[in-house]
Parts: C-alpha cells; sequence; structure tokens
C-alpha cells in the first residue's frame, strides 16, 4: 500500500507559484508523481511547469496498458512520456513571443511492484529515505553540479555558490532532450521525497530526513515552513510518497 502527500507554496519572494504538481489517488491502478519548476518571464515558467506535468502524465495513462511490464519497457515509456511533453512545452514557447525561452525541470516517479522508475531533468530532486538513511536518487543538472563532477568545487563549496540556480538541461528550451531514467528499488518502509529547489535550497538534507521519519502526516506542511523560516526565496513545492 503507498500513502502519499504534496504541498506546494509561493514562498516569500515570488510574485507568482510556477512549480505544479500530481500525485494519483492511492486506489489508482498505476501510481504516478510527477513534480515540475518552470521557469520564463511573463507567465511562462507557470504554463512550462503545467504543460509538461499533464502531458507527461496523460501520455503514461494512455500507453501503460500496452506497455509489456518489464524494466527496460517501463523506462522507455517514462523517457517517450518526457520527449513528448518536451514537445508541447517547446512547440509552445515558439508560438507566443512572450513565453520564448520558457522551460521547465521535470520529476517522474512511477511505482510499479516494489520499484520506482524515475524520470528526471534539471535540479529538482528526488531522495530515497530507507531505514537511518537519507539518499539523493537525482543528479542536479546545472552548471555547479557539473563543477563537482569536474572536481572543481566541493560539495560544500556548491551548496552557496552564486550559480547555484544556473541549468545546464530543461525540459522545453529545445527540440531535444536527454533526461535521466533510472530504476530504484522501493520496498515497504521506504519513503520518497520529491522537491523543488525552492525547499532543497532552503533546507539541509539532514532536516528533510528528521521531519520526514518523525511525522510522515505533517512533513510536507513543516517543510513548507521550514523552507519560508529560512527565507523562501522560491517557490517551494514537496511530495512525500510512503510504501508501507
Amino acid at each position: 500500500m503507498i500513502e502519499a502527500y504534496a504541498k506546494s507554496d509561493i514562498g516569500k519572494a515570488r510574485e507568482m507559484n510556477q512549480d505544479y504538481f500530481y500525485i494519483s489517488d492511492p486506489s489508482d491502478e498505476i501510481l504516478i508523481y510527477i513534480l515540475a519548476d518552470g521557469m520564463g518571464g511573463y507567465n511562462g515558467g507557470e504554463i512550462a511547469s503545467k504543460l509538461a506535468t499533464q502531458y507527461a502524465k496523460s501520455y503514461i495513462e494512455t500507453n501503460i496498458k500496452e506497455t509489456p511490464k518489464d524494466r527496460e519497457s517501463i523506462k522507455k515509456l517514462i523517457l517517450s512520456s518526457m520527449e513528448y511533453a518536451n514537445m508541447i512545452v517547446y512547440e509552445k514557447s515558439k508560438e507566443e513571443k512572450e513565453l520564448e525561452g520558457m522551460g521547465t525541470t521535470l520529476e517522474i516517479c512511477l511505482i510499479y511492484n516494489n520499484k520506482v522508475y524515475i524520470g528526471h531533468i534539471g535540479d529538482s530532486r528526488i531522495y530515497r529515505i530507507r531505514k537511518n538513511f537519507i539518499r539523493k536518487l537525482t543528479q542536479d543538472h546545472s552548471y555547479v553540479q557539473q563543477l563537482v563532477t569536474d572536481g572543481t568545487i566541493t560539495k560544500e563549496e556548491a551548496e552557496h555558490h552564486p550559480k547555484k540556480n544556473m541549468l545546464m538541461k530543461a525540459l522545453g528550451c529545445n527540440a531535444y532532450i536527454e533526461p535521466d531514467v533510472t530504476v530504484k528499488g522501493f520496498w515497504p518502509g521506504d519513503i520518497l521525497l520529491i522537491a523543488s529547489d525552492g525547499l532543497t535550497n532552503m533546507v539541509e538534507q539532514e532536516d528533510l530526513y528528521n521531519i520526514v521519519t518523525e511525522n510522515f502526516e505533517q512533513a510536507t506542511q513543516k517543510l513548507v515552513d521550514l523552507a519560508n523560516n529560512n527565507g523562501g526565496y522560491d517557490n517551494i513545492t514537496v511530495i512525500v510518497v510512503r510504501n508501507i
């Protein structure tokens, strides 16, 4: 059995919430959890995140029945759903001048048979909590993460780097995308935490772990409150999913 909660908040500094999310009803046959953090002037980011979420979801729901339930086939379904969403957002950005250059991060988690199939592009993050340990399952597609990977700066220096928000990859900005698609175990007792950078830039990883494990039902509200108390410089969205 799967239990999930989600919360999205405008934060303290932004004029609109450009984050968007979707969580399945627990009774749904296929369980999908999606989070998108949009970017772009005017209301471009808001439109990009909503379109990406809705079209990736509809693509999965339309094609899941015909998809063989083996690992590679489900991974391919996730990838295709992201490519489809990218095409929709990219074409929309070309149609209207004020939407030019809009884009979004996109996180997809599809849960099936004690596994989580993950699609990831951008710098929103997915963590898994298992027993006494929290582990980041995604790698930020950011300029600063590239510096860490190259050994130019340390992880600690990356946390407060002035170019932390510069993305190397996003959805909707180009005709083609290369998202990361992975599969991880999602066993009874495991928890997923999916978050926009408005949360992860404001709240330490240790606090994410403590709040989610201490009170799962109230965790999304408590995490949003903490991010706002720490500055709330961006929109804040968080989804928590527990395999009971």
